[in-house]
C-alpha cells in the first residue's frame, strides 16, 4: 500500500517537470538578465524580453523534409485507393495504430507522466511502437513534453499554447529552439527516465533503430512477402502511415486548442462546434497530467489508448494506474476552499489519499471521474 502511493506522488512530481530545480538555477541569474533583457525590447512589443533570446529560426531541412512528405502523404491517397493490395491497406493500418500507441500510452502517458508502471514486455513492446512512429527518441520527446507542461501558456513553452492552434501544430515542430528554450530544456529532471535501461538502450541506438523499423519494415514487406507495388510500398505505407502518425503525435502538445474550453470565448465563436464537442477535460489534464484515463484529444475514460492500458493491467503488465475520482476532487476542493492551499495541491493530496482506497482492479470498474 505504501509502494502504491509513493508511486502515485513521484507521478505527480515527475510529471510537473522540476519547478525547483528551474527556480534555483535562474534565481542567482534574475538581476544581471534583466539588465541584459531591459534595453532589448523589440518594436514588436515583446516587453522585456530579448528578443536574441526568444527568437526561433526556421529549422529549413526540417520544412523541407514535411513539405516533400505532405506531398508524398496526399499522393498516397490516390494510390491507396488505385494501385494497393487489401493486406497492404491492413498492414498500413496495423503500423499506423501501434505508431500512435507508442507516443500515447507510451511517450505520453507511460514515460512522460508516469500515469502507470509496465512490465518490462509491455516497455518493451512501447518502445518499439514509438520508434515505428519516427518522433525522435523517447527520451527526447518526454523532455520537451515536461517543458510544454512547465511552461503551458507561456512565451517559453516550445509548443506556442500561448499563441494558436496553427502555431502548436505546424510552426513549433519546423523551427529550432529559442536559447533561452535550449537553456530550460537542460533544467528538465529526467532522472526517472535514466534510470529506465529500456529508454536509454533506445535513446543510444535510435539512429539504427530508426532505418529499420520505421523505414525498411514498412517498404520492404509489402514487397517482399506479397508482391504489392512499389508505388503501395512508398506511398502508402510510408509515405501515408508517416503523414498520419506525425499530425495525431502532433496534436497531443495542441489538441488543447481543438477540444478544450476557452473560459475567454463563448463555444458559438467557431464553426469547430459542429465539428467537435468541446470541453474542460483538456485542462483537466494539465491540472493533473497523472491520471492514465485522461485522452490526449478531449476525452476521459474512453478511446482506444485508455483501453489499450487496461487491456494490459487486466494481464497483469500494467500495474498501479493513478486515476482521481469524483469523491477524491469533491474533498480536494473542500480542502482548498478551508485551508487556502493551491487547488492543485489539495487535489493531489486527496488523490493520495484516495489511492489508498481502491482496489487493485478498480480500472475495470464502471464508476469514473464525471
Amino acid at each position: 500500500m505504501a509502494d502504491h502511493n509513493d508511486n502515485f506522488t513521484s507521478a505527480t512530481s515527475g510529471s510537473t517537470v522540476v519547478e525547483e530545480k528551474i527556480v534555483q538555477k535562474t534565481t542567482t541569474k534574475t538581476d544581471d538578465a534583466k539588465h541584459r533583457e531591459e534595453p532589448a525590447t523589440t518594436a514588436e512589443g515583446s516587453g522585456t524580453t530579448s528578443s536574441r533570446d526568444t527568437k526561433r529560426e526556421a529549422s529549413w531541412p526540417s520544412v523541407l523534409f514535411y513539405i516533400h512528405l505532405n506531398i508524398l502523404g496526399v499522393y498516397g491517397i490516390f494510390v491507396l485507393f488505385t494501385h494497393t493490395s487489401l493486406i497492404t491497406v491492413v498492414f498500413t493500418f496495423l503500423l499506423t495504430l501501434c505508431g500512435i500507441l507508442g507516443v500515447t500510452a507510451g511517450a505520453h502517458r507511460l514515460w512522460a507522466h508516469r500515469t502507470y508502471e509496465a512490465s518490462p514486455f509491455l516497455r518493451f513492446m512501447l518502445m518499439t511502437f514509438q520508434t515505428l512512429a519516427g518522433q525522435g527518441s523517447i527520451y527526447d520527446w518526454v523532455r520537451m513534453h515536461r517543458l510544454h507542461h512547465e511552461k503551458f501558456r507561456t512565451v517559453d513553452d516550445p509548443y506556442y499554447s500561448d499563441k494558436d492552434f496553427l502555431h502548436a501544430q505546424v510552426f513549433a515542430n519546423i523551427r529550432q529552439l529559442s536559447e533561452r528554450q535550449e537553456k530550460l530544456l537542460q533544467t528538465v529532471d529526467m532522472s526517472d527516465l535514466e534510470a529506465d535501461s529500456i529508454v536509454m538502450f533506445q535513446k543510444r541506438f535510435y539512429w539504427f533503430l530508426y532505418p529499420i523499423l520505421f523505414v525498411l519494415l514498412p517498404i520492404n514487406a509489402p514487397l517482399e512477402y506479397w508482391g504489392d507495388t512499389v508505388q503501395a510500398a512508398i506511398f502508402v505505407a510510408f509515405s501515408l502511415r508517416y503523414l498520419i502518425v506525425l499530425n495525431v503525435s502532433w496534436l497531443i502538445n495542441s489538441a488543447h486548442f481543438v477540444w478544450g474550453l476557452d473560459k475567454n470565448h463563448k463555444q458559438s465563436d467557431s464553426n469547430m462546434v459542429f465539428l467537435v464537442n468541446k470541453s474542460y477535460w483538456p485542462q483537466y489534464h494539465y491540472l493533473l497530467p497523472f491520471d492514465y484515463q485522461s485522452g490526449e484529444f478531449g476525452s476521459y475514460g474512453s478511446g482506444c489508448t485508455t483501453a489499450f492500458i487496461r487491456v494490459f493491467a487486466a494481464v497483469g503488465m500494467a500495474t498501479k494506474l493513478q486515476t482521481m475520482t469524483t469523491e477524491a476532487v469533491k474533498r480536494g476542493l473542500t480542502m482548498a476552499v478551508d485551508t487556502g492551499k493551491p487547488i492543485a495541491d489539495c487535489l493531489k493530496q486527496a488523490g493520495i489519499e484516495d489511492m489508498s482506497n481502491l482496489k487493485r482492479e478498480h480500472y475495470l470498474q464502471n464508476d469514473r471521474l464525471h
